[in-house]
């Protein structure tokens, strides 16, 4: 019979890096601040208050009023940024509210800007799904497929208008070959080196995006799985990352969140730019209506889900859940 290990050969317990909350503060290897944080917002023309989403319980579509409290607010709990949607009152086949100056989106830029200045990280979704009468993220050709070159040429008039309006960070969405070397081109040619571009260069193709889609009023009948990624792909993700990076990428997303944690951990060993990852529409209903069948704590569930995104490599996170997380932080650090 082998005799039992004494206790001082025993070289390291972990255990006893865990025997109080101030121990495992002090001993946690990943942490969530606030300026880890980007909240979007949906912003919608029309409205004089605020419009929940019954998909999205604590979450509006906002008006422009609550929309700039909205963005006070995130300055003030020291969020990393936030993340503007439009959704339009009319829409056309091309998009044309997206390139308006005088669209919803563009307004709520200025307006978001006239409220925070620079305290805040002002970004803005750089896509046409929002805003086309068919609810893709391009042109349509003939044929009813994407005209993923006559997207690109509306794509740059975005960029343009939506630096102009005042957004730090653009943030193309749309998974269309080619889109941040001609968003960089444009905005280097109008004169906004200073913009910078989040590419969502690995997005999926996700059965999660259902309470988004909500959010936005989008028009889409079908799926967009003819542009954005499959699902069963992981190795493709680096592919996707590298073509954005050579285009001139200040930054990379991998979209959704929790599903793709795989990817995320490729993604994050291998980018030499900021990671984000966005924790996305059906991840946040997923946690919010076990938590109100009372199948799961809540606050805990919102920690430990952003947490992961973070210890999976994630340099930012976009999560709806972002101004409690702040509240939450603060509350256990002690300060007021």
């Amino acid at each position: 019979m082998t005799d039992r290990i004494p206790r001082y050969d025993l070289v390291a317990r972990p255990r006893r890096l865990r025997t109080t909350p101030a121990v495992r503060r002090l001993a946690a290897q990943t942490r969530v601040h606030p300026s880890d944080l980007i909240l979007p917002v949906f912003v919608r023309e029309g409205l004089t208050e605020p419009a929940p989403l019954g998909s999205m319980p604590g979450v509006v579509q906002h008006s422009t009023d609550s929309l700039r409290r909205a963005a006070a607010e995130a300055a003030a709990k020291g969020l990393g940024g936030i993340m503007l949607f439009g959704v339009p009152t009319e829409r056309d086949a091309c998009g044309s509210a997206g390139t308006d100056p005088d669209g919803i989106l563009n307004r709520a830029l200025r307006e978001v800007r006239a409220e925070v200045g620079d305290d805040v990280v002002v970004m803005a979704d750089l896509c046409l799904d929002e805003f086309t009468d068919h609810g893709h993220c391009g042109v349509l050709a003939a044929d009813g497929s994407v005209d993923n070159d006559a997207t690109l040429e509306i794509y740059a008039r975005m960029a343009v208008a939506q630096a102009e309006a005042g957004a730090h960070v653009l943030g193309p969405s749309g998974m269309m070959d080619g889109q941040v070397g001609v968003i960089r081109e444009a905005l280097d040619g109008a004169g906004r080196t200073d913009v910078a571009v989040l590419a969502y260069s690995v997005k999926y193709a996700s059965a999660f995006y259902g309470p988004f889609r909500e959010a936005v009023d989008s028009q889409l009948q079908g799926d967009r799985r003819t542009y954005q990624m499959d699902a069963a792909n992981r190795r493709e993700a680096m592919h996707e990352l590298q073509l954005d990076l050579d285009e001139g990428a200040d930054m990379v997303m991998v979209k959704p969140a929790m599903s793709y944690l795989d990817v995320l951990r490729d993604v994050a060993e291998a980018s030499p730019v900021p990671v984000a990852a966005y924790q996305i529409s059906g991840e946040y209903a997923m946690i919010e209506a076990a938590a109100a069948n009372g199948w799961i704590d809540r606050r805990a569930a919102v920690q430990e889900s952003v947490l992961s995104i973070r210890r999976a490599g994630a340099d930012s996170v976009l999560t709806y859940f972002a101004v409690e997380l702040a509240d939450w932080f603060r509350e256990e650090n002690g300060l007021s």
